[in-house]
């Protein structure tokens, strides 16, 4: 599959990408890797993503999910 969203890892091992116009940030352990068409992941902060016809989009928002120690 052609990933038509543009995506890069920073040095913190965090994944960010340009969904539409804007920069956001696609998350760190909750990123697949590789990206194949209709995986969804939902980041730290809530955001939920979806990769729909190549291209990674934002489906929705949530509460984040709870992290227990």
């Amino acid at each position: 599959m052609e990933l038509k969203t543009r995506i890069w890892m920073t040095g913190a091992l965090e994944w960010y990408g340009y969904v539409g116009d804007q920069e956001m940030f696609l998350g760190q352990r909750s990123f697949p890797s590789p990206l194949e068409e209709g995986d969804e992941w939902t980041t730290e902060i809530g955001d939920m993503f979806k990769v729909i016809d190549g291209e990674i989009r934002l489906v929705g928002k949530t509460e984040p999910p709870r992290k227990f120690w």
